[in-house]
Order: C-alpha cells, then sequence, then structure tokens
C-alpha cells in the first residue's frame, strides 16, 4: 500500500492550528491533527455548493460571487461551470500556503480555473470582505473550516453567529443566496439562518458524489419581509 507523505505545512494567521499538505500517489490531503479537512478524490459535496448556489443566480446581469476557502477548488470549479462570461467570482483565502499550493503541488487539481479571467484571488479573511460591500454580492459561498462551528480557527465562528449572518444578509443584493457547506447536519445553525431573515433549503449530499458519508449544504435565499430595510 503507497503511504501518506508529508509534503508542506501551512500556518493559520492568527495562531491558528496548521494544516498539512499529505500525498498518497495520485491523491491529495489537507489535515489539521489528524483531521482531514479535504481530499482530492472526494469533492462531491463541495461542487455541490457551487452548483446549487450558482443556479440561483445565474440568469442575472454579470452576477458576482465571493467564495469563501479556496480549499482545492471544487467549490469555485463547479461555479465556473454553472456561471456565464459575464459573471465575476472573487475568493478569498486566509491562509497562504492554501493559494500557494493551488499554483504548485495541486496544479493539476486545480486544473487552470485560477487563470479563468472570471476570477479574483485574495489572500483575505472572507468576513472582512463581507463587511466591505454591503449589498455587492449576489452569491456568497461558505466553505470555511468545517462546518458552522470554528476547528481551525476559533475567529471563524463570527461568520456563522447571529451576527455575522446578517452582516452576510446585508451583504447580498435582495434575492441573493448564502451557500454553506458543513461535515455534520446542524439544526441551531439552521434555525439561525431562518432568523436573521433567510430562506432556508438543506441538501445532503455524498462526500464523493456515489456513496459514503454524506454533507451538508445549506442554500440560503435573503428575503426582505415588508417594512424591513436592507
Amino acid at each position: 500500500m503507497t503511504v501518506w507523505t508529508h509534503l508542506d505545512t501551512g500556518p493559520v494567521p492568527g495562531g491558528g492550528t496548521p494544516l498539512h499538505l499529505m500525498q498518497r500517489g495520485h491523491e491529495f490531503s489537507i489535515i489539521v491533527g489528524t483531521i482531514e479537512l479535504m481530499n482530492s478524490v472526494r469533492g462531491a459535496s463541495e461542487e455541490a455548493l457551487g452548483i446549487l448556489a450558482c443556479a440561483r443566480v445565474r440568469g442575472r446581469a454579470a452576477p458576482r460571487v465571493l467564495i469563501g476557502g479556496l480549499g482545492m477548488g471544487f467549490t469555485l470549479r463547479a461555479a465556473l461551470r454553472n456561471l456565464g462570461p459575464g459573471a465575476r467570482v472573487t475568493v478569498a483565502e486566509l491562509v497562504p500556503a492554501v493559494a500557494a499550493w493551488a499554483r504548485g503541488p495541486l496544479a493539476d487539481v486545480f486544473a487552470g480555473c485560477l487563470d479563468d479571467p472570471r476570477v479574483d484571488l485574495r489572500e483575505a479573511d472572507v468576513d472582512a470582505l463581507i463587511l466591505g460591500e454591503p449589498g455587492g454580492w449576489d452569491a456568497i459561498l461558505l466553505d470555511v473550516d468545517n462546518g458552522p462551528e470554528g476547528f481551525v480557527r476559533r475567529e471563524n465562528d463570527r461568520l456563522y453567529d447571529g451576527p455575522g449572518l446578517e452582516r452576510a444578509r446585508r451583504a447580498l443584493r435582495p434575492g441573493g443566496v448564502l451557500g454553506v457547506w458543513s461535515d455534520t447536519p446542524d439544526r441551531r445553525f439552521k434555525a439561525r439562518l431562518q432568523r436573521v431573515g433567510f430562506t432556508v433549503e438543506e441538501v445532503r449530499p455524498h462526500a464523493d458524489g456515489r456513496g459514503g458519508p454524506r454533507h451538508v449544504v445549506w442554500i440560503a435565499t435573503r428575503r426582505d419581509p415588508p417594512g424591513r430595510p436592507g
């Protein structure tokens, strides 16, 4: 059996648990501690995040999409396949090493998607981009950490708490979509989305598209009740 080889370590800004890039033959894995965050052969649920969210905004003129978390590019590639030539996709990746791996050892996995003229990759905290552009996005896709509870970095919790979700709602244009990926279900998080002003659909795609464990994708559409300010 081919053994895993450690390729590199990526420090997390702010002192979070570092990420490790591993390789076994043609398979790659990013882990934190002993927990696998993503794998190059099991990205169907991350693809589902991009497909489901972008389907909701594909018909808009020049939609602007913000993706939080580059990972191995599954969500980005799915978004590009499901958006027209006028779309603009900004990807916020906090860990510089992850962006470097995308153009280095993971270049074949990314298959040139970072060279797509619609893509703007920024080494930044996605929360800062959400806060900085109220009403600026048609869709915001979050695949940060392992879901709504910070694991790699406790500061990630602020994306998923009530104030963080309210910031995301305000950053969306009317009828815009917030898509969130999670390793596991979270009833409290779904209820939180509804409380701050989203209509929520929960989808349970398989990790590899065929079987095995199921992950969770929430597709939350901004709703604006009469009299509620944007």
